[in-house]
């Protein structure tokens, strides 16, 4: 399924043949592809179309049907990932310093490279992961993006505070939240989950997953978080989320594309705390959360949809028409 323009439906495409990995790259039939709000950002126009057409998709799940010149470490009939950031240069200054996720010249999956929208994709063996053994393929597609990020968000929320995290919010419990609410609170943090007005099934979902509290993202919960990650991408989120954390707290913009935040007093950021952004991930990351992810069985919500409805999946998450993940089965 490809996008030849932004503002356009996907097209379905036939090609004579499966893509061939290069040197090193790995050959991948896809069993499942995660539907993702960065998809929909690039099938919107949101972010600057790349010239080319697109497939799309980039929370790949499939077995390796071939292997590329120089490519070791992995095996044909393996099951593997393929999350967002796709290439770097490993020359930069970022990649030299283990932060690739800002690599200059970096090339993402489903943007500047054929995605998982598809029924045979290629990968570069650098950014490719193992999967627990403990998901099914439907449930291993969205850990390649919501998780990760969800993860790399986490992570970089505890990094600044004086001590571990005990209350956390979530702004849109969607893809992400979903999943990082269960690794919070297997660590032993409270979550507060924060939905658009009147999203009952969302905020229901949450409570299931055992968050403390779940109401509007104009509600106050009561108490004073230690951090807030903001999955939705409503820049009017920010003033909100500083408000309802404590000094020294920190706000996280987890995702790609945000609306522009509204200015706001500077006496809601002073006492030191923070707004900060979350780019891309790590392939430390992507090896972190996989062994966290393979320690206990994060209870992941899917909608399937065959690939030929891509734009049917695509319009649904637009609308907010379900909670959890949507993927795509290719089959055949």
């Amino acid at each position: 399924m490809q996008l030849e323009a932004p503002g356009k439906p996907l097209q379905q495409v036939w090609r004579d043949q499966a893509p061939r990995p290069g040197s090193g790259q790995v050959g991948i039939r896809v069993l499942a592809c995660g539907v993702c709000r960065t998809d929909l950002h690039i099938v919107d126009g949101e972010l600057p179309f790349p010239g080319h057409a697109v497939v799309p998709g980039h929370e790949i799940v499939g077995t390796v049907t071939a292997l590329g010149e120089g490519v070791t470490g992995f095996h044909l009939g393996q099951r593997v990932g393929v999350p967002w950031l796709g290439w770097t240069c490993g020359s930069c200054e970022h990649c030299l310093a283990g932060r690739e996720n800002l690599c200059e010249s970096a090339r993402f999956t489903g943007y500047q490279i054929d995605g998982g929208y598809a029924r045979h994709t290629v990968a570069d063996a650098r950014y490719v992961f193992a999967i627990p053994d403990i998901y099914t393929d439907m449930e291993a597609a969205p850990l390649l993006c919501a998780g990760l990020i969800g993860y790399r968000a986490y992570a970089m929320a505890a990094d600044v505070l004086r001590g571990p995290i005990k209350r956390i919010g979530l702004y849109g419990f969607g893809a992400a939240a979903h999943l990082l609410a269960q690794i919070a609170r297997h660590q032993g943090c409270d979550v507060y989950a924060f939905t658009r007005s009147g999203d009952v099934a969302a905020q229901a979902l949450a409570m299931s997953l055992g968050a403390v509290w779940a109401g509007s993202s104009d509600d106050s919960p009561g108490v004073a978080l230690d951090a807030a990650l903001l999955f939705a991408p409503d820049g009017a989120l920010v003033p909100k989320a500083l408000q309802a954390i404590r000094p020294a707290g920190k706000v996280v913009c987890a995702g790609i594309h945000m609306s522009d935040i509204p200015s706001f007093p500077y006496a809601w950021l002073w006492r030191e705390r923070q707004i900060v952004s979350v780019a891309n991930l790590t392939r430390a990351d992507g090896d972190a959360f996989m062994r966290i992810a393979g320690e206990f069985k994060l209870h992941v919500t899917t909608h399937p949809y065959p690939l030929d409805q891509a734009n049917q999946a695509l319009d649904d998450l637009r609308a907010g028409r379900f909670s959890g993940a949507a993927v795509l089965l290719p089959g055949g």
